[in-house]
């Protein structure tokens, strides 16, 4: 089953369409219809996938499943949604057109609706996360996570016609345009994040309360590192963003990392245990020997797990070869096994080739190669996968043996 994005004028019988299909999903074991229903559905959130298959799936659970997948929290809302939409009742139709032209970097048409409708540029939108305009340009936490290449300008375009830059939606508890910009990796991935960060600044972006207080202690540069985009926690440390003990390990600044430390090697009143052990998994991930070193001499576990996962699983997902070699010099767990996804570092390792992070040091071959020197298991699934079997110096590097190079 593929429960996708509609087009904006889709109609009830599409909807109605995938709720049959994750029912139908449900019974015949579809893995992805599992996880739909995992991730979609509060009854089934604790459930195994096995007690998922054999529990009882009904079409208002589908329904359910398929309205928050839609942005709506109910089908009631959604079916509202549909009937205003496809009837063009403003200001619902032009609020999802102006999100279309958004998101496909249609200048021309957005221009034209914002002139026909000054009023869009502070309408909100009727899904559940209520976001203005000009948070889909972050293309993150809304239904719409696309970034064209002219995202840029379609931003000018927004902020010139009176979009609020600090408005907060209910994404994420609580989010501005900045804070779905800097921590998405659709603006990444186009090449265009630095650049919208800047004209988001620009114009007045505030980075205190880009994301909300509760979230990685509301600093929008951990927020960048937890997901990934520490290019971005970067940029915004040199504009000022404020750095925690664990942001400042992220971005490399060993000069404020030991500034968290007193002259007796102690922390300081306000940096925690948790900071060292976050700060000292982002310098893992992010390549920061320096401050890893650190962290290390001022008794950081290498083996500690605050998200569920160790320093060497982080190094090794992004190939960062300096640092595993430390942390196997100091006893790092070969096999111990993440929570989210039941892995070791070598697991990682290879996701990380297959998929490389954003923090990328890009020695794969050379890291697996190290973790089996060192004992990690080899599971046979990883040497059958086609991937690994069409590269020869990974297979090699699985099996122990020197590149076939």
């Amino acid at each position: 089953m593929n429960l996708k994005e509609l087009p904006t004028l889709a109609r009830l019988e599409q909807y109605e369409k995938q709720v049959q299909d994750l029912v139908e999903g449900h019974r015949l074991g579809d893995t992805e219809a599992i996880w739909r229903i995992k991730t979609g559905h509060p009854h089934f959130r604790q459930m195994t996938d096995s007690e998922i298959r054999s529990a009882t799936f009904t079409p208002s659970d589908a329904q359910l499943i398929t309205a928050r997948w839609h942005y709506f929290d109910s089908w009631t809302e959604l079916t509202e949604y549909v009937e205003a939409v496809t009837r063009e009742t403003p200001p619902v139709f032009q609020f999802e057109s102006a999100v279309d032209a958004i998101v496909t970097g249609d200048v021309d048409t957005l221009k034209g609706l914002l002139r026909e409708n000054p009023g869009l540029i502070q309408g909100r939108s009727t899904r559940r996360h209520h976001g203005t305009l000009l948070h889909y340009v972050g293309a993150n936490g809304t239904e719409k996570q696309r970034t064209p290449k002219n995202a840029a300008e379609i931003a000018k375009v927004l902020l010139d016609a009176g979009a609020e830059v600090n408005a907060v939606g209910k994404m994420y508890g609580g989010t501005t345009p900045l804070g779905l910009v800097a921590t998405s990796v659709h603006p990444a991935r186009a090449g265009v994040q630095d650049a919208l960060m800047e004209i988001l600044l620009g114009h007045g972006a505030t980075l205190a309360g880009a994301v909300a207080p509760d979230y990685m202690r509301g600093s929008i540069v951990n927020a960048c590192l937890a997901n990934g985009r520490p290019n971005a926690a970067e940029f915004l440390s040199r504009r000022g963003a404020r750095l925690d003990l664990d942001g400042a390990a992220g971005v490399g600044r060993l000069d404020v990392v030991k500034g968290f430390f007193n002259d007796d090697g102690n922390l300081i009143a306000d940096a925690t245990k948790t900071q060292i052990e976050l700060g000292f998994m982002w310098a893992c991930s992010c390549g920061r020997t320096h401050v890893v070193e650190f962290l290390l001499e001022k008794g950081a576990d290498v083996n500690a797990r605050p998200r569920g996962e160790t320093g060497l699983h982080w190094a090794a997902y992004g190939g960062q070869l300096d640092i595993v070699a430390l942390l196997l010099e100091r006893k790092a767990l070969l096999d111990i096994k993440d929570e989210s996804y039941d892995s070791t570092p070598l697991g990682w390792a290879l996701d990380g080739w297959s998929h490389p992070p954003e923090a990328n040091g890009g020695h794969y071959y050379e890291v697996v190669a190290l973790l089996v020197a060192a004992g990690a298991t080899v599971e046979s699934e990883w040497l059958a996968d086609g991937t690994v079997q069409s590269d020869l110096r990974m297979l090699a590097a699985l099996n122990g043996e020197k590149s076939a190079e």
